[in-house]
């Protein structure tokens, strides 16, 4: 039985606009479209509905979910295979998560004591849930330098990242204009362009500026420390406008 957009949209969960837009670039269309207007979707629109939202559930592009649902070759029940083997591996991702925090708990409360290995359990930075924004925003040739980069990192380097976000996340409560932050971003701005590419001042503010624009990247910076992300952008800001006079 043909559902209308609405009707779609609140047995999924998921807003009117969104089915709209998959429509309008090509993703989900619908079965028929009256002449009225109406949006109709089938039983099989429906299925690869929740192909889409499985693979939007681990964090792929719209653009590559396109590509790969319009192919002629797409196996629908390999597909769903797929999902799975990943699903699992994530659920088992924040099973590893989980424990950590329950550990981190009891070590605060001194009932155990955690080694720092063990605090940092379960934390996965191999996939970057952002990328598609950096594409848009800089090109895939920017990018994909950037993860050859990072997939070549020493571990001294990556640990030379965690230490800057570190100190970052120590000094957020100064003036983002101060001496101290002004160097500890600059260490940042550095890292940037010696490990992932190549950053003007515009792109290194407009970075920032990313940092509390979408709280996607807010979520994810602000656990080093709340108000990370706003501090970063402040500093990041005005380090670019300092250096380009």
């Amino acid at each position: 039985m043909a559902m209308k957009v609405k009707e779609l949209a609140d047995l999924v969960g998921i807003s009117v606009r969104t089915l709209h837009y998959y429509d309008e670039i090509g993703l989900l269309s619908p079965e028929e479209t009256t002449e009225s207007g109406y949006r109709l979707y089938s039983d099989e629109n429906l299925e690869m509905l929740q192909q889409i939202l499985f693979f939007r559930e681990l964090d792929m592009p719209l653009k590559e979910i396109k590509q790969m649902t319009s192919s002629s070759s797409f196996d629908k029940q390999a597909a769903l295979r797929q999902h799975q083997k990943m699903l699992i591996g994530k659920r088992g991702q924040l099973d590893k998560l989980i424990h950590t925090v329950d550990k981190t708990i009891k070590h605060m409360k001194g009932e155990i004591q955690m080694t720092d290995k063990e605090k940092f359990e379960g934390f996965d930075f191999s996939h970057n849930p952002y990328e598609e924004e950096a594409r848009k925003r800089w090109g895939n040739e920017a990018v994909d330098a950037s993860n050859a980069k990072v997939a070549g990192l020493s571990k001294d380097a990556q640990k030379a990242v965690s230490e800057i976000y570190t100190k970052l996340a120590s000094i957020r409560s100064v003036s983002p204009q101060s001496g101290e932050a002004q160097t500890a971003i600059k260490e940042w701005y550095d890292c940037l362009n010696h490990n992932f590419g190549t950053y003007s001042l515009d792109a290194f503010k407009g970075l920032g500026q990313m940092y509390v624009d979408d709280q996607r990247f807010t979520k994810n910076i602000d656990q080093y420390g709340d108000g990370l992300a706003r501090f970063m952008c402040e500093a990041m800001g005005h380090f670019a406008d300092m250096k380009g006079k």
